[in-house]
């Protein structure tokens, strides 16, 4: 049960301010090794500054963030890596010019005889030969890891991108909207590989308004609104009506089993 272990990242009260605009406003975020949480709202409930919060993008104004429940304040998304927490972006950041193997390691070559740009030269044997055992190891289909990535299918190109952040990561990765431009295949095997990446002890936080998908994937959902968590479900108790009721404030009373967090402890409407 989630209840009995350490949150592997958690955030409490965390503040964010732009100017006169509050975006977060003492937002509380729960995510446990080995699973998939949801992280949902509508438009301007505060997820992407939460992400960046959590990411290292964003310095919080306020509050506290837990690594392992241990406090930390990354000094930047390098920062982050380092910890073992890593994003796969909407964009998706590849190089479309280069080969799969080449983006998997993309401002992490490997390189031999010395340092790269002096007496070095990238390792590229290598690079490939880890690229092929990294996708094969998610259950990623590529025939040939030295194409450009710019010839690959969307769902392959998402997929990359998320090897390349297995590769690194051994905490937590952020996937914003993975699946937002793919067809119903490319979107069923995306959801596998997240599915596979969680199975190896990684959490996988994932941003999405695709809520059929959510409830699919996700093994809880944690629900913002106005710069708060109002609300936590786990798979078993979450429903599109209770998702889409926290999200825009209609959910007026706790659900049985459902709009609480994941310690049991019952969350007022107010996210507190």
């Amino acid at each position: 049960m989630a209840s009995a272990r350490e949150p592997l990242l958690a955030a409490h009260g965390v503040v964010k301010r732009f100017g006169h605009v509050q975006a977060l406003s003492g937002a509380d975020f729960t995510a446990y090794a080995g699973e998939v949480v949801a992280l949902i709202g509508d438009n301007g409930a505060g997820k992407s500054t939460l992400v960046n919060v959590l990411s290292g993008v964003l310095t919080p104004d306020e509050g506290e963030v837990r690594l392992d429940g241990v406090p930390v304040r990354f000094t930047g998304p390098m920062d982050a890596q380092r910890h073992g927490v890593e994003t796969v972006y909407q964009d998706l950041s590849l190089a479309p010019d280069l080969d799969a193997a080449s983006n998997l390691y993309l401002g992490r070559e490997l390189v031999r005889g010395g340092l790269l740009g002096r007496l070095g030269v990238l390792d590229r044997p290598t690079m490939r030969r880890e690229a092929i055992a990294a996708f094969g190891e998610l259950g990623v289909e590529l025939k040939d890891v030295t194409a450009p990535v710019t010839t690959l299918s969307g769902g392959q190109r998402q997929s990359v991108a998320v090897a390349r952040a297995v590769a690194f990561a051994n905490k937590v990765i952020f996937m914003d909207e993975p699946t937002a431009a793919l067809g119903v295949v490319q979107r069923a095997r995306v959801l596998e590989t997240v599915r596979r990446v969680a199975d190896r002890g990684i959490c996988v936080v994932l941003i999405s308004h695709n809520m059929p998908e959510v409830l699919s994937v996700a093994d809880r959902v944690e629900v913002l609104r106005l710069g708060r968590r109002v609300a936590s479900f786990t798979a078993a108790d979450a429903t599109i009506e209770k998702l889409v009721g926290a999200m825009t404030g209609s959910l007026d009373e706790p659900a049985p089993n459902g709009n609480h967090d994941p310690a049991g402890a019952t969350e007022a409407e107010d996210g507190r």
